[in-house]
């Protein structure tokens, strides 16, 4: 695997991963204070239900990062235009993308760290559905950390990955539901028309898109054919540089040798 580390990426993707962390921990306080400041039924919570508010707060922050910056890069912006001759879909990134994916692995590692420390608490009634709750969990986190980080360390399919993290989109109101639920509003109007907007969120982020997905990946193979037949044209013209220099260095030193006998 060839690694895309540069004087920037050297800078960039240790200062984004913790700025995903502080993020997290910056926006898990806000909620807590805001929340009870202004929600009466906050502090009729118990202590875990209070931890759960609070790390559904940091959650539903990244979500709607996620999604505006990818929407931004992938629709709104001309890095992936294909009318635009700036290299094969696959290869093209930005300085943003790389931001956003190290943010996105700083919120990983910090939700997986809170589950895992007050396993098997957190997760919610949606988890219960689920008989290894931790393993499904660790799971989707561990696939997910792999996916963006591999991306980042290849500078390659960003666009992709940036794809599947607009499904965020639907996150929030994942966690509305939630609180709405654990505050005892499950007959307001808000929580029918949070639900309709639920299904439509996952009607068009994560079936619409990931047909999408699909469709372009499949157009656009033959770019990865093509970098695969690059990638070992260059591994073969390397190997055969360097058999080509062990034996000119060999021919020069049985030349000097001739010269210079001993």
């Amino acid at each position: 695997m060839d690694v895309n580390f540069g004087p920037q990426e050297r800078l960039l993707w240790p200062a984004s991963v913790l700025a995903g962390i502080a993020m997290c921990g910056a926006v898990y306080d806000i909620t807590r204070k805001v929340s009870s400041r202004c929600f009466k039924g906050y502090n009729r919570l118990s202590g875990m239900q209070k931890v759960e508010w609070n790390n559904r707060g940091f959650s539903t922050f990244h979500a709607l990062v996620a999604a505006a910056v990818s929407y931004y890069l992938v629709v709104i912006s001309d890095l992936f235009n294909e009318d635009v001759q700036n290299g094969i879909i696959i290869d093209r990134k930005s300085w943003l993308s790389d931001a956003m994916f190290g943010v996105s692995i700083g919120y990983f590692l910090t939700d997986l760290v809170m589950i895992l420390w007050y396993f098997p608490f957190l997760g919610g009634k949606e988890y219960e559905l689920f008989i290894l709750i931790p393993m499904f969990q660790l799971l989707h986190h561990g696939l997910s950390m792999y996916a963006i980080g591999l991306a980042l360390l290849t500078g390659r399919a960003h666009v992709y990955i940036l794809m599947v993290l607009f499904t965020e989109i639907t996150t929030p109101f994942v966690n509305l539901r939630w609180y709405l639920d654990v505050a005892g509003q499950k007959n307001c109007k808000l929580y029918l028309y949070n639900g309709l907007a639920l299904f439509a969120g996952w009607l068009v982020a994560r079936i619409i898109l990931f047909m999408y997905l699909f469709t372009h990946m499949y157009f656009h193979f033959d770019q990865c054919e093509v970098h695969l037949h690059i990638r070992i044209l260059q591994r073969t013209d390397s190997a055969i540089g360097s058999s080509s220099n062990e034996r000119l260095l060999v021919l020069e030193d049985s030349q000097g040798n001739g010269e210079n006998p001993i």
